[in-house]
């Protein structure tokens, strides 16, 4: 086809939602002024979306997984591929990443902090991301790099690694790091390193400069690393390869951009994209509409802030994030709409009454200036009910929003 457009999702993290008794049984996003989602659910088509399947509560990795085109039962990697990608430290087929952060154990490895206090500066990090990274167990190497405050990323690079094993974390205060257990035999080598890890790492961690600081400052030691998530880098056809097109990811979240990159799109930084209600909303329209304009056939855009809101039980700012990113959407729509084919929805429903995510299917709507609209006038989880796109799942997106975009080649003569 000769008439390609940009494809543009919008994920709203943690959007769906349930009637809130403060709004007199609204959801948030009913009760949100939303002049421009209303706007697009009066000119495009609607639906509901159960991301992964009915019934099945989404992860936030499995589920964007899900919203580019991949079916996570069969592809997911595991959170550590996803987080490790999203740090900056990118993993290869076969190696095994893990989530991470500095503790503080006492003599016999029992965790008094789990995260060390928490608060690091730049020059800690530095000599404790030394410390580790680099380190070689048998014939595997570790790579590692720190991120935000005590969290970090770590991968195994080596020969016959597999990411079926135990947690050391044993994610409370008061027992001991707990030893690594293969849950299948070619598992082995994988638990035998960390375990061994665990301890080299101690080792090199308590002498450092940084605790003796600490300790003089009687801030908890970062004196051990504690390592989950383990997940082994499958080999997955990226987005680039599957689809002949150019994408990106603008986010301001780890597992975001990891999840992201893991697929094949390229990360545009915004200055001031946070993820919290204080990002930079109208930094974020400016780079989409750039990054749009550059050429690129894919753009994915990610807002963490309603999820935020959710998990605090915060109605009134998860209401605000629904609006500002709505202003947000209007001003991409206003200067390039001729140019794209636009889907806005979320990964999964975070009602605010019980602070998790949920099953709750979420609305969608898909729009562009030239798509059969609906009879649905306004965006929301009751009104997308009513609409053409009727119920879907998250894999069918890539496939609306390519299809009208025209990446997808006729099926058959």
């Amino acid at each position: 086809m000769s008439d390609k457009r940009t494809a543009v999702l919008v994920v709203m993290d943690g959007l769906g939602d349930r009637p809130v008794q403060e709004l007199g049984g609204k959801t948030p996003l009913q009760a949100a002024k939303t002049p421009n989602f209303d706007r697009l659910a009066t000119e495009g088509q609607n639906g509901l979306m159960n991301v992964i399947g009915p019934g099945i509560t989404p992860g936030s990795d499995t589920a964007h997984l899900a919203l580019f085109g991949y079916d996570p039962v069969k592809e997911y990697p595991g959170r550590g591929p996803l987080e490790s990608f999203g740090a900056g430290l990118e993993t290869k087929p076969g190696d095994v990443a893990f989530r991470s952060n500095f503790a503080t154990v006492d003599s016999d490895l029992v965790v008094l902090d789990r995260r060390a206090g928490r608060d690091f500066t730049p020059q800690e990090q530095a000599e404790l991301q030394a410390a580790i990274d680099g380190i070689e167990i048998d014939d595997v190497k570790v790579h590692f790099i720190t991120t935000v405050e005590h969290r970090g990323a770590l991968v195994l690079s080596g020969e016959g690694l597999y990411a079926e094993i135990t947690d050391v974390d044993p994610h409370e205060t008061g027992k001991k790091i707990l030893t690594a257990r293969a849950l299948r035999p070619e598992a082995q080598k994988t638990a035998d390193v960390v375990n061994k890890l665990m301890r080299v790492a101690h080792e090199r961690m308590r002498g450092l400069e940084t605790n003796k600081e600490r300790a003089k400052k009687g801030i908890p030691l970062a004196n051990a690393l504690l390592v989950r998530g383990p997940g082994r880098h499958s080999d997955v056809p990226p987005l680039p390869e599957r689809y002949g097109i150019k994408a990106a990811v603008i986010a301001g979240g780890a597992l975001y951009i990891g999840t992201a990159k893991y697929v094949g799109m390229e990360h545009i930084p915004v200055e001031g994209q946070t993820g919290t209600i204080d990002t930079n909303f109208d930094n974020i329209a400016t780079k989409t509409i750039e990054t749009i304009e550059k050429g690129y056939n894919f753009v994915f855009v990610h807002i963490k802030a309603p999820d935020n809101a959710s998990h605090d039980g915060n109605t009134k700012e998860k209401i605000l994030a629904i609006e500002r990113t709505d202003g947000m959407v209007g001003k991409i729509i206003d200067r390039v709409g001729g140019r794209i084919v636009l889907a806005v929805t979320g990964d999964h429903s975070s009602p605010v009454s019980i602070g998790e995510h949920a099953c709750d299917p979420v609305p969608i709507v898909l729009w562009s200036s030239f798509i059969r609209p609906d009879s649905v006038k306004k965006f929301s989880e009751f009104d997308a009910a009513k609409g053409a796109l009727h119920t879907i799942r998250g894999i069918d997106v890539m496939p609306l929003l390519l299809g009208y975009s025209g990446y997808i080649e006729k099926f058959g003569a």
